[in-house]
This record gives C-alpha cells, sequence and structure tokens, in this order.
C-alpha cells in the first residue's frame, strides 16, 4: 500500500504540473493576443496588495522564456518589492538605480532560469512619464518580451503610468477577495489611462 507521505507527494507534484501548464497556456495566449508584434511591454498589475500579481508576473515570464522568448523582467513595486524573493537574489542595485544613473541597465541585470530580471532598487522614486519612456525605448528592443510587476493599481499613481506606456495590461484578482468594486475601478482607471487591457487571471 502507498503511504499517506507518497500520495500527498505525488499530489503535490500533480498540481504542480497543473499551475504551470495554467500559466504556460496564459504565456500562449498573450503571444496570441499581440500577433506578431515583438518587444511587447506587458504590465503585470491587481487592484490591491497580496493578489498574487507578482508571483504571476514571475510565472508568465518564465513561461514565455521556455517557448523560446527573450524576457526581460522588471519589478516595478518600489514600496513593495517581491521579485529578488521570488527569485532568491540580492535588491542592491535595480530599476531605480538605472532610472537615477546609479548604475548601467546591463550591470543591473541578474539572469536566472532563462530570463533577465531587474530588481526594484533601492533608491526612493516617483516614477514620471517622460523618464520611464525614454527607459522603455532603450530596452525594448533587446527582448521580444518585457514583463512588468508593478504597484497596486489602486494604491500607486506610477502604475497609471507603466499602464499608458505598456502594449497590455493583465489583471490579477484574487478569489474570493477581490471585490467587485474595486475590479471595475481598476478597470475604469486602465480605460482613463489609454491601456490596452488584455484580460484577467483569477488567482
Amino acid at each position: 500500500m502507498r503511504s499517506g507521505k507518497q500520495r500527498s507527494r505525488k499530489s503535490r507534484i500533480k498540481e504542480e504540473e497543473l499551475i504551470t501548464e495554467q500559466y504556460r497556456t496564459i504565456g500562449t495566449n498573450i503571444q496570441f493576443i499581440t500577433g506578431t508584434n515583438r518587444n511587447n511591454i506587458i504590465l503585470v498589475t491587481s487592484p490591491g496588495k497580496e493578489e498574487g500579481k507578482s508571483a504571476t508576473a514571475a510565472n508568465i515570464a518564465l513561461s514565455l522564456a521556455q517557448q523560446g522568448n527573450k524576457v526581460l523582467l522588471i519589478d516595478a513595486n518600489f514600496r513593495f518589492p517581491e521579485q529578488h524573493e521570488i527569485f532568491n537574489i540580492l535588491n542592491i542595485f535595480g530599476f531605480t538605480d538605472v532610472l537615477d544613473e546609479k548604475i548601467t541597465f546591463e550591470r543591473a541585470i541578474t539572469k536566472v532560469q532563462g530570463i533577465h530580471i531587474l530588481t526594484s532598487g533601492t533608491v526612493p522614486l516617483s516614477l514620471s512619464t517622460q523618464e520611464a519612456e525614454k527607459f522603455f525605448n532603450k530596452v525594448k528592443s533587446e527582448y521580444s518580451m518585457v514583463i512588468i510587476d508593478s504597484s497596486p493599481l489602486l494604491e500607486i499613481n506610477d502604475t497609471r503610468i507603466l499602464a499608458n506606456i505598456s502594449d497590455g495590461v493583465v489583471l490579477v484578482f484574487k478569489q474570493n477577495e477581490t471585490s467587485m468594486e474595486n475590479a471595475l475601478e481598476s478597470k475604469r482607471i486602465l480605460q482613463y489611462a489609454q491601456a490596452n487591457v488584455l484580460g484577467a487571471v483569477l488567482n
């Protein structure tokens, strides 16, 4: 007979495989939606905190890289960054340091599991449209996909700036926690920012 521990391990492996396949499907759908266009900037955001957007952004980046794309993952959640913790890397220099010209983009990049990661950085910063456009115009030609993990949409203005200059936005909602009011308000804000909403992920 199989022990409970063996059954639990097998069940956990199946669950992980299912989750991986779901993220692969999301990555494939993003590529279908964006068509043959390359150098796409995709923003991943959520109405509030702890709704799963950082994990979703990381897994989308991984799935796109596994499908042969050259992927850059940027942690633009300056106040509560998570990508350095997800990938177990240092966050000494990152996005804000590059914008503040304290370090070059090339030196700030860390390559992990086939993707290039730009952590949030340590310099407090309020993003401006001009500097964001300048940065993304420079780096987008080097990658087939740029995935941005942003701050919560309803809390930080930076996210609206990034949504406006992105080629597409993926909204992440947490099941049984994201309110309908916040979901609709997020949609309204993105419409006002003239963002291209690709779809939503129910976490």
